[in-house]
């Protein structure tokens, strides 16, 4: 089982941040929360502040932790672990993904969300 993580990033105006992922990449035109693998003797949330420099270029703060997802796609599993975060300092500069998006949590169901993302997606908007 691969150990992932995504950060639920929040905006002033309440909107979380999703990212579509490019093509040529495994599961190319998803969108998901930005996050990644984390490394051997990493901790989660170091993972996610190193993914996010990667990834997007910004600094984040990990918050709380909100929830996992196990899931399976074809020939592997991934336990996707989910944290609040908030964007420290940085503007966004994308490697991994062609296209972000500020949305309200309801507007997730209606994009197409990287399956492992899914439930995590619900659990948002439970809590609301």
């Amino acid at each position: 089982m691969i150990d992932v993580v995504a950060a639920v990033i929040e905006n002033e105006e309440g909107k979380v941040l999703v990212a579509k992922r490019k093509p040529g990449m495994k599961l190319a035109g998803y969108w998901e929360f930005p996050g990644g693998k984390v490394k051997e003797n990493e901790a989660p949330e170091e993972g996610l502040r190193r993914e996010l420099r990667e990834e997007m270029n910004v600094e984040i703060e990990v918050g709380e932790y909100i929830g996992e997802n196990v899931h399976r796609y074809g020939d592997f599993t991934i336990r996707l672990l989910a944290y609040r975060a908030r964007i420290a300092w940085g503007k966004i500069e994308l490697t991994d993904h062609d296209e972000y998006r500020w949305l309200e949590a309801g507007e997730l169901v209606k994009i197409k969300m990287a399956p492992a993302d899914v439930p995590l997606v619900q659990l948002l908007i439970g809590s609301q």
